[in-house]
């Protein structure tokens, strides 16, 4: 798999990245606020260049009416049905439609996009369709996943609905709404739970819609106003590791950073741990020290999405490949890798391979044990290369 991504990302790396048309996909679970948001943000400045696409389900489009129009904004309703079948086809179709129907004199009418998705499913297949078409990777590229979480109803959603919980753990950003009318314990134990589910999503409070622009936008790996990439941004690796990671036993190697609280002992763990709760979804980044040998790592990815990609919600990361002196971006939902990305330097004197991982029903050392598995098989390619005619010890 990673070898088609190399294959591609010779041309894709080439690109002038900030010319990509960013796309902010808006979820969260009905009633959960994004109309109210999507009133709010429209009549904002920031927004003036923005054109809204709204996914509804049903066959009346009501959201539509609701959004407030200027003349700075367009609003498109979708037409209808449900987002997992008919409606990714129109979405495709919108998204090549839009790039010439709101132009004029030759020059498009919007710089950015806004998608709001339908509260009922899981907004990964949207995710799917912005990877996967070559026109729309040609011309517009993710710049983030909002999702709205009713702030007063948003445990008992996440308890009794499972999209509800993909929508929180796909996200760049986690807009809690009517903050103000919940108490303060609800939503303490709210905010923890969904940094439970998504470590690395920062948390905003809102109150009937209100949040600034620029906490939501430019959310993506290349921000908008210029090419410097915000690795440590996109990947949040701190928030992935354990409360007391710095009293663990490193017994098992220094390679890999933030271990899963599973397999400590002792009483200390009192519900922090990250990678189990009841929502069955698991959060974890883990590193590498040395140089991964690019066709090992493109075996081990392979072989990874092709038994676990449908409960394998995202991964993200930046790998240092062997004989490369860039570092490789990687972006994924399930089985789906959006092109990579070289970056033009390493963003800071850390050479680490990182990768988050969110994950449904998979254990941080499923991922781990076949990673080293790999390991190990480059250690021993490592010690044939140096000492050749030598028997390698299986």
């Amino acid at each position: 798999m990673t070898q088609d991504i190399q294959d591609t990302h010779a041309t894709h790396a080439t690109q002038d990245i900030p010319a990509l048309i960013p796309i902010s996909l808006l979820t969260g679970f009905l009633g959960s606020g994004k109309t109210t948001l999507l009133n709010y943000l429209v009549a904002q400045p920031e927004l003036k260049d923005t054109l809204v696409i709204i996914n509804e389900f049903g066959e009346i489009g009501l959201d539509h009416l609701l959004v407030a129009h200027s003349q700075d904004e367009v609003v498109v309703e979708m037409s209808s049905g449900c987002l997992c079948c008919t409606i990714r086809g129109d979405l495709k179709k919108t998204l090549k439609d839009i790039t010439w129907r709101f132009a004029e004199g030759g020059k498009r009418k919007f710089n950015r996009v806004i998608i709001e998705t339908t509260g009922l499913a899981s907004p990964i297949p949207i995710l799917h369709t912005l990877m996967t078409d070559n026109f729309i990777a040609s011309k517009y590229r993710l710049d983030g996943v909002i999702t709205t979480v009713d702030a007063v109803n948003g445990n008992a959603t996440l308890d009794n609905h499972i999209e509800a919980v993909q929508q929180a753990a796909v996200a760049d950003r986690l807009l809690l709404t009517k903050s103000d009318l919940a108490n303060a314990a609800t939503l303490q134990d709210l905010q923890a739970r969904l940094k439970q589910i998504n470590p690395g999503a920062q948390q905003i409070l809102s109150q009937q819609g209100r949040v600034a622009p620029q906490q939501l936008l430019d959310a993506g790996l290349f921000r908008a106003a210029d090419k410097t990439p915000d690795v440590e941004r996109w990947l949040s690796e701190e928030a992935y590791e354990p409360p007391h990671a710095h009293d663990h036993d490193h017994a098992h190697g220094h390679h890999h950073h933030g271990h899963d609280h599973g397999h400590k002992h002792g009483h200390e763990d009192h519900g922090h741990d990250i990678n189990r709760h009841d929502d069955h979804i698991r959060a974890f980044c883990f590193s590498f020290d040395q140089p991964i040998e690019p066709h090992l790592f493109d075996e081990w990815l392979s072989l990874l999405v092709g038994f676990k990609g449908q409960n394998i919600l995202r991964i993200k990361g930046i790998i240092n490949l062997a004989g490369e002196d860039k570092p490789t971006v990687i972006h994924g939902v399930q089985h789906i890798f959006h092109p990579t990305v070289t970056l033009p330097a390493w963003p800071s004197e850390d050479r680490r391979t990182r990768i988050v991982f969110i994950t449904k029903d998979i254990e941080r050392a499923t991922i781990e044990r076949s990673f080293t598995a790999f390991m190990q098989a480059q250690a021993i390619e490592q010690e044939q290369r140096q000492a050749p005619g030598k028997d390698a010890a299986w």
